[in-house]
C-alpha cells in the first residue's frame, strides 16, 4: 500500500497548525447512475476485507462503527509502545495511516462521494496528511491512557453527525439518479464529517498527536 503522507499538500487557514488534514476531490462531472444505484451491494467486498483486516466480526457500513473496529485493532499495541517505550516505530505508524486511508476510501466510495471503487494502494481521489511524530519530543508518555476519555465531547457530537451524513447520502443517492451530481453542499459537508473523525482517530485511537481536536468540520 503506498503511503497516504505524500498526498499533495493541502492548504491551511493561517494559525491552523493541526497535524491531521483530509480532503476528497469533488467529482467535477456526471457520477455513474448504475454503481450509484447499487453502491450498497458493490461496497461488501471491500467492507469484508476492512472487517478481516481489523479481526471485526461485522462488516458495518457506519462510518464510525468501522472506525472504532479499526481503533480497536491497533490502539492497544500503539498504547504499549509509547507507554513502555515511549516510541512509535515507523512500520507500526505507516501501517496504521495505511489503514486509515484505506478505511476512508471505502466511506468515500460507499457515501457516494466518488465513483472510483476503494483501492488498497492508491490514493486516489483521497488527501490524507499524518505527520510522522518524534515520540519522545512530541508525545507523552501517559496521555494516551487518557485521551480516549477527553475526546468524549467529540463521540457524542461525532454520533449526531454520522446521522446527517446518513440522510445526505440518501438524498446525494437520488440526487446522483436523477441529475448525475453530488450536490456540492452535501458533499462538502460529509466531507467536513470525516474530516472531523479524523482528527479525532489521530488523537485518540492512532496516537500520532498529543495536540486536542478542534470542534469544526472546515479544514
Amino acid at each position: 500500500m503506498s503511503n497516504p503522507t505524500a498526498a499533495p499538500t493541502i492548504p491551511t487557514p493561517p494559525g491552523d497548525h493541526y497535524p491531521v488534514k483530509l480532503d476528497v476531490e469533488y467529482p467535477d462531472r456526471p457520477l455513474n447512475r448504475v454503481t450509484t444505484f447499487f453502491r450498497g451491494i458493490l461496497a461488501i467486498p471491500v467492507l469484508v476485507l476492512l472487517a478481516m483486516l481489523t479481526h471485526s466480526a461485522s462488516s458495518s457500513t457506519d462510518d464510525f462503527r468501522s472506525l472504532a473496529a479499526v481503533g480497536g485493532f491497533i490502539f492497544l499495541p500503539t498504547l504499549l509502545l509509547l507507554l513502555f517505550r515511549h516510541r512509535y516505530p515507523r512500520w507500526w505508524f505507516d501501517f496504521n495511516v495505511n489503514l486509515l486511508a484505506f478505511a476512508y476510501r471505502i466511506f468515500i466510495y460507499f457515501y457516494l462521494l466518488r465513483d472510483e471503487y476503494p483501492s488498497t494502494e492508491d490514493r486516489q481521489a483521497l488527501l490524507l496528511e499524518i505527520p510522522y511524530p518524534d515520540a519522545k519530543q512530541d508525545l507523552s508518555r501517559g496521555m494516551p491512557l487518557v485521551k480516549w476519555l477527553l475526546a468524549f465531547p467529540h463521540y457524542l457530537i461525532l454520533a449526531v453527525l454520522g446521522l446527517g451524513v446518513a440522510i445526505a447520502t440518501i438524498i446525494a443517492w437520488f440526487a446522483i439518479l436523477f441529475t448525475g451530481r453530488y450536490p456540492r453542499g452535501l458533499f462538502e459537508f460529509t466531507v467536513g464529517v470525516m474530516r472531523w473523525s479524523s482528527r479525532v482517530s489521530c488523537y485518540a485511537v492512532l496516537l500520532t498527536t498529543d495536540k486536542y481536536p478542534p470542534f469544526r468540520l472546515k479544514a
